[in-house]
């Protein structure tokens, strides 16, 4: 089915926007067309092509940015850095909204590499599905695994997408199969592939049993042609191939691989698609999936162990804080998730970490580096507030009774580096970008009296958010700097009793964060064992880990 979309310039509905039965009807409505979700994967298995696809067949936009070849490779709409430009990969996660059918869709495409996982992580928080992408021919991969275990952990219903049959790979039930032994989700395919990985002629529709038979565009720029057969065209056209594809259906039927609406939203079953993305193969019936199956939102759980309904006044949540998107303006814009109420431009809301009002004057709903202004969303929206030095990533926006939502985990670092301005000359430019990365989460940025300002330590999950710091560095902040590693691995909670002692400790350093929290470094794993068993009475907490395993 082809449907146009459009970008969503959502208008506010007729209903009274005073308090009242009016008002709470429009916001439940409105929250009842709303999509929200994430776009996960491992590295490379073509995440930003299938959000480049998906606008592509929301008539959003005219052409698919990603095609064969790297010297004709043009960005994709998700991917605005220039690093992610030049490398191909997802560095930051981006948000694109449009509409689709009588739905709103707020998609989140976020970065594939472990590297940047707490950034994925965050991203998580906000939606209330997920897609997740397996490499046909890889299969389930490490940072695959991982994912699945926060979706699972946080009770977001994934929707698995076998990208790049296309190419050769794995067999399909082969690939159901290991769905189901490592994730311990019920595989529930909706369609299945006519042809073998390598060769795509179409899907077997389970739903109705009809073919949907693809032909091939120049690059996949353009949609697909999609034509749907009956089952006995598709058996005269494509012979054993269809044959083989019904024979494979009917031992998913007996093996009870049926959509269940109910173990899917529970999390216990994930519905399948097949699909090529780069060749814009399956990528409607992905939308038609998500619109069809995919949770609207609910009641959100705060930070007391209560909830804020959805007819509530406003309330929202930061989840990430991006500069550095217009070179003109230098200006910082704060992505929320919106979880009750109605947002109007201009409201001022309070921020519930630090008590103090904030004028939503600039507010925009963001498409990749594109942006528009509007003047009212609803609960399951992202926007986009600028300007917003005053808010930091986890902090709560609310109107009327107040509300905190759960904060945000921090990862522990395992890489750890001294940065030092390379020309001493632009020591403001200098300081400037190092709070900037740090507010924004690019970084963790630790400082000590013995260290000083200009010789802060850099802490990262993984290395490459030393050359994105590193890159915005000079290229934003025109302030070059160089970096020098430090040897640890290991970073744990302590406090100011324990602190002297165990900065006292061989090759252990005590560094405090942003927010007055102390950490103590140590080389590795054994260093921070040893001293333990030393010294049982100091303070060594861990840091949250393991989100991600």
């Amino acid at each position: 089915m082809t449907t146009t979309a459009t970008r969503a310039t959502t208008p506010a509905p007729a209903a009274d926007p005073a308090p009242g039965g009016n008002a709470a009807g429009a916001v439940l409505a409105e929250a009842a067309r709303r999509r929200t979700f994430a776009v996960i994967s491992h590295p490379d298995a073509g995440k930003s092509t299938l959000t480049e696809a998906l606008a592509l067949h929301a008539r959003v936009i005219g052409q698919a940015g990603a095609v064969h070849g790297k010297a004709g490779r043009r960005g994709t709409v998700s991917d605005w850095m220039d690093m992610e430009k030049a490398r191909g990969i997802s560095i930051t996660s981006a948000a694109l909204q449009f509409q689709y059918r009588d739905a709103v869709v707020n998609l989140l495409d976020t970065p594939g590499h472990a590297d940047f996982s707490e950034d994925t992580y965050r991203v998580l928080t906000a939606v209330d599905a997920a897609v997740m992408l397996i490499d046909a021919a890889k299969g389930l991969e490490a940072q695959t695994m991982k994912l699945f275990a926060v979706c699972r952990h946080r009770g977001i219903p994934v929707i698995t997408v076998v990208n790049k049959w296309d190419r050769p790979g794995k067999d399909a039930l082969e690939l159901m199969d290991e769905v189901a032994e490592r994730t311990g989700l019920t595989p529930t395919p909706l369609t299945w592939p006519v042809g073998i990985s390598g060769d795509f002629r179409g899907v077997l529709d389970r739903r109705d049993g009809t073919y949907r038979r693809f032909t091939r565009t120049a690059g996949g720029a353009t949609i697909a042609p999609e034509e749907t057969l009956t089952p006995e065209a598709a058996e005269a056209r494509e012979g054993i191939d269809w044959t083989r594809a019904q024979e494979e259906v009917e031992l998913l039927a007996a093996s009870g691989a049926d959509h269940d609406q109910e173990t899917f939203l529970a999390g216990y079953s994930t519905p399948v698609l097949f699909a090529s993305a780069v060749s814009n193969f399956g990528v409607a019936a992905l939308l038609d999936t998500l619109v069809d199956l995919a949770p609207a939102p609910a009641d959100r759980p705060d930070a007391d162990g209560g909830s804020r309904a959805l007819a509530d006044p406003f309330s929202a949540f930061v989840f990430k804080v991006q500069s550095g998107m217009d070179a003109a303006h230098r200006d910082r814009l704060a992505y929320v998730r919106i979880c009750s109420g109605v947002f109007e431009r201009g409201m001022v809301v309070t921020n519930s970490s630090t008590g103090r009002p904030f004028a939503t004057k600039y507010a925009q709903h963001v498409f990749g580096r594109e942006r528009e202004s509007i003047d009212t969303a609803w609960p399951g929206d992202v926007v986009g507030l600028v300007n917003a030095a005053a808010l930091g990533v986890g902090d709560t926006l609310f109107t009327g009774s107040p509300v905190s939502y759960p904060p945000l985990s921090t990862f522990a670092p395992e890489h750890f580096a001294v940065a030092r301005a390379m020309d001493t000359g632009r020591h403001k430019q200098f300081r400037r970008g190092i709070d900037q990365l740090e507010s924004e989460g690019v970084v963790q940025v630790l400082r000590s009296d013995r260290r000083g300002d200009q010789a802060p330590v850099l802490a990262v999950v993984g290395p490459m958010q030393f050359e994105v710091a590193t890159h915005r560095m000079e290229h934003e902040f025109h302030s070059p700097v160089a970096l020098e590693p430090l040897p640890y691995t290991v970073a744990v909670r302590t406090d100011a009793t324990s602190a002297a002692a165990v900065a006292a400790s061989r090759g252990t350093e005590v560094l405090a964060r942003g927010n007055g929290e102390l950490l103590a470094l140590f080389r590795d794993k054994w260093d921070l064992r040893s001293l333990r068993q030393r010294s049982p009475e100091l303070t060594l907490e861990p840091m949250v880990a393991a989100q991600l395993d």
